[in-house]
């Protein structure tokens, strides 16, 4: 409000200082006039004397105002148009910005920054109704093909048997992914986090652990725990699907026998959860997009999963205010870094 006021400020200065100088100005010239004789004296009355400074004052001052004028609103003119497209739904647009500090200046970068994010947040949603599309339409053509080969009469107790799971495996990978979605969402769309309570980390990390054994199981993966007794305060739900995803795409990126290591440890302010794997590894092209929602570094899509795990952990680590980093060399391994402060009563730093 302040730099709007500012800004009225200036303009009626401006006016005033326009209509000053071409006062003065008309006055100096009235004279001149006079004085080198294309004026003549008749014309200098008391009563024609104001009329014609006035005329001239309004005629110059009008000239000057005009100039100015439209060279001060121009920016303001430019940013109207602009206005008008994006809000028609093309967020390609941008204002020629000017230098300064100026409160049109900064108006203009504002703009485009605000044009660029519209744009970003645009290209997002395409991007996820296409992603869902397509993750949602494969496992549906999947269970349908499987489906209608299963009337086949003649089918053997074998193949009928085969079917049979890959469209419960089929059905499970949607109601994973229509769970993922929905829980994103909503950790999306939450800023704040409530229900918080005070509990043993190191428990739940354990609880977590049991709850995936039989993917770990499957293949025949160690697990090496290194968990100090850690009392934090935060919603316990929320926490949990973090270590839960991590956990699993230890697992599913581990070599059969392979080993996957979980330390926990604290500070003062700060819980550091480290969970390293000896598996495939990623490249650094991977790494930049890991937590993007539906990638998946796997582009032949054979291991399990939508895509959705890593983003939800990282919604969840902003959330919590909290840090995540990945080391990683391909063939070598993963390891992943979570920095959380023991009490999460902070707004979200996407806010």
């Amino acid at each position: 409000m302040s730099r709007v006021k500012s800004l009225n400020i200036a303009m009626v200065f401006l006016i005033f200082s326009i209509m000053v100088m071409s006062g003065l100005l008309t006055s100096v010239c009235v004279y001149i006039l006079y004085k080198i004789g294309i004026m003549p004296a008749p014309l200098l009355r008391p009563i024609l004397s104001p009329v014609i400074t006035l005329i001239l004052s309004v005629v110059i001052g009008t000239t000057i105002s005009t100039v100015l004028v439209e060279k001060f609103l121009k920016p303001i003119n430019q940013l109207i148009k602009a206005t008008k497209i994006v809000a028609k739904g093309d967020f390609n647009v941008r204002v020629k910005e000017i230098d300064g500090d100026s409160e049109i200046a900064i108006l203009l970068r504002n703009f485009n920054h605000m044009a660029e994010e519209l744009g970003s947040i645009e290209m997002f949603r395409n991007d996820f109704i296409n992603n869902f599309s397509h993750e949602f339409r494969t496992p549906i053509v999947s269970i349908r093909g499987f489906a209608r080969q299963l009337q086949n009469k003649e089918m053997s107790e074998e193949k009928r048997r085969e079917y049979t799971e890959i469209i419960i495996s089929e059905s499970e990978r949607l109601a994973n992914m229509s769970t993922n979605v929905l829980l994103l969402t909503r950790f999306e769309n939450q800023q704040y986090i409530t229900n918080q309570t005070e509990y043993e980390l190191d428990e739940q990390i354990r609880n977590c652990i049991i709850l995936l054994e039989k993917q770990w199981s499957a293949k025949n993966i160690e697990i090496n725990l290194n968990l100090k007794r850690i009392i934090i305060y935060a919603n316990q739900e929320m926490l949990s699907h973090l270590w839960i995803n991590l956990i699993d795409n230890a697992i599913k990126y581990s070599k059969e026998h392979g080993t996957i290591t979980i330390t926990c440890d604290e500070t003062e302010d700060v819980i550091i959860f480290e969970i390293s794997d000896n598996g495939k590894g990623m490249d650094s092209y991977t790494i930049k997009h890991m937590f993007d929602k539906f990638y998946q570094g796997d582009k032949s899509r054979s291991m399990r999963g939508n895509g959705l795990g890593l983003s939800i952990v990282r919604r969840i680590v902003d959330l919590c205010m909290g840090e995540i980093s990945v080391q990683s060399e391909v063939g070598s391994g993963t390891t992943f870094t979570v920095k959380l402060p023991k009490s999460q009563n902070t707004k979200s730093k996407n806010q």
